[in-house]
């Protein structure tokens, strides 16, 4: 872990992994719940890092961060946010083909992985979702298509995500969700935010 201030009263902590990231946002929410975490106006965390902005004192709060034991974050069980799919996506069989399975396996393994959502970006309710094993890592496509539909699921790396907005895009798509990510008029106007468990149910599943 590294921590580096960022202007006055912002500090950016560099984690080694994703794994390390999510499990440090975890215990920055625990502690904020709990009262014990210093003022912190925002926490922003991305693939390996974490923002903490809106910092009174950001040498104190490194020096605290530093003495810190963080669990894993898979050791807390919050509720999770169901997203039902449709299995049905133009990259199915292409995904199919790069994990060695049938189609109708892709939508069982994809299903009945555990995800959280690591961070955010892209677009306002897109959330990068881990949870898949390394041997489940697919590429993005080589060439990217110039328009996404809305609700589309997909997968690209090691992250799976759902388009919240129709978009340009280069990820793999497996699959359509009548789910809406980002709703301006809902409060929190995002379904998904970084550390909520994820649980894609499958309502219908295609291919051979």
């Amino acid at each position: 872990m590294r921590t580096v201030a960022v202007g006055e009263h912002a500090l950016l902590v560099e984690l080694g992994s994703g794994e390390e990231t999510e499990a440090f946002h975890s215990e920055l929410l625990r502690r904020r719940a709990a009262g014990t975490l210093p003022a912190v106006t925002e926490i922003v965390p991305a693939a390996r890092t974490v923002l903490l902005d809106g910092v009174a004192e950001p040498a104190r709060l490194a020096a605290l961060i530093a003495g810190w034991e963080v669990e894993p974050s898979h050791a807390r069980v919050e509720p999770a946010v169901d997203i039902p799919v449709r299995y049905d996506g133009p990259d199915l069989p292409d995904v199919a083909d790069l994990w060695g399975v049938t189609p109708r396996e892709v939508a069982r393994i994809h299903s009945a992985t555990a995800f959280r959502v690591a961070f955010c970006g892209f677009a306002p309710g897109f959330g990068y979702l881990t949870g898949l094993p390394a041997a489940y890592e697919v590429p993005r496509r080589a060439t990217p298509r110039t328009a996404v539909p809305a609700g589309s699921v997909a997968v690209a790396g090691r992250y799976t995500g759902v388009y919240p907005r129709a978009s340009p895009g280069g990820w793999q798509l497996i699959g359509t969700t009548d789910a809406v990510l980002w709703d301006p008029a809902r409060e929190p106007a995002a379904l998904l935010a970084p550390g909520t468990r994820v649980r894609f149910v499958p309502v219908r599943v295609g291919g051979r």
